[in-house]
């Protein structure tokens, strides 16, 4: 069992199988510190002292084998004649940490600079220009990063047919004018804003392929998207479009333990009705000077563990059994978050 003390879930004395760190929503920019459209202020320029002790703590562990980014790697509101230069300077950042880091798509990334740049500059693990891949840092378990954009009006060519479809989907689902507003809709309906965007196809038939293949080898799966993927674990109009399509898929097979998220920087958890744990990251950007958001995972064959720093709640995953759905969790948060 856990040692908690003071409200802190302290490290397992078993050794883990490995740990990884993970950070979300930087959304750096160069900029004076502002507000979100709910008033939550934001603190543009902090935010990269945040990446910066992560990277500076998870050095300091030595068993940190790889590090996850969430997305939004800078803000929406950056320059845009800044926009490869502070992307740059984030990527620097993460260059500093001993081992290799894991990127994927945001909004803010999508509002600044086209998904084949992206795809480069983020070093994703691909052999084209598709945002979405699997990798296995031991025999026993496999990450799926889901691309949350690959659908969706962002980061596509104006006259490229996702837009179009995309905003064809918009217009259905969304009748104001503001394709970013959710007025009017409706709980998960909420959901269907321009800021968010959902899996294709394509992805839809990999992610398949994938949980078959990791079912078939008795992989434990942990799946990473910037957009959350169960109403549990964050607002509405944070979810990704179709999260019920690709749960219909997990559903399918008892490989996924855990899905993790960023985008709705407020962070959340839940357990859904099939006994998957959804933990949506705290963000780093609304980190007031001289606090954090940032955490690491340490993964057990039956339970995963994050330990979080500052406004990142500590989270247990435990019971974890391929052949038994059922999935609890404890989650502390530290008296300073």
């Amino acid at each position: 069992m856990m040692a908690v003390t003071n409200g802190v879930i302290h490290a397992s004395s078993r050794e883990p199988l490995f740990s990884f760190g993970v950070i979300a929503d930087v959304q750096y920019a160069d900029i004076p510190d502002g507000r979100s459209f709910l008033g939550v202020p934001r603190y543009y320029r902090h935010s990269i002292s945040v990446l910066q002790r992560a990277v500076s703590t998870w050095n300091k562990q030595h068993n940190i084998k790889f590090s996850i980014n969430f997305g939004d790697i800078i803000d929406g509101y950056c320059p845009k004649d800044k926009s490869l230069w502070a992307v740059q300077k984030v990527l620097d950042e993460f260059e500093k940490f001993d081992g290799p880091t894991y990127h994927m798509f945001g909004n803010h990334c999508l509002y600044n600079l086209p998904r084949g740049k992206l795809v480069s500059l983020l070093k994703m693990p691909t052999d084209s220009d598709r945002a979405y891949y699997d990798f296995s840092p031991c025999p026993e378990y496999r990450f799926v990063v889901l691309d949350a954009y690959d659908f969706s009006a962002l980061g596509w060519p104006r006259d490229h047919p996702v837009t179009a479809e995309a905003m064809k989907f918009l217009e259905e689902k969304n009748p104001n004018s503001d394709k970013n507003s959710p007025d009017g809709l409706v709980g998960v309906d909420r959901r269907f804003v321009m800021f968010n965007g959902g899996v294709g196809k394509e992805q839809l038939s990999w992610l398949n392929d994938v949980l078959q293949d990791a079912s078939a080898r008795r992989q434990n799966v942990i799946m990473c998207s910037h957009l959350p993927m169960d109403p549990g674990s964050a607002s509405f109009a944070a979810l990704m479009w179709n999260y019920d399509e690709v749960m219909a898929i997990v559903r399918q097979y008892k490989c996924v333990k855990a899905c993790f998220a960023g985008h709705d920087h407020k962070g959340g958890h839940s357990v859904d009705s099939h006994g998957v744990h959804h933990r949506t990251l705290e963000a780093a950007l609304e980190c007031p000077p001289g606090t954090s958001a940032f955490g690491h995972i340490e993964v057990y064959p039956d339970k995963l563990l994050l330990v979080g720093s500052d406004k990142m709640a500590d989270t247990e995953i435990i019971n974890m059994n391929v052949r038994n759905v059922r999935i609890t969790y404890i989650v502390k948060r530290r008296k300073d978050g």
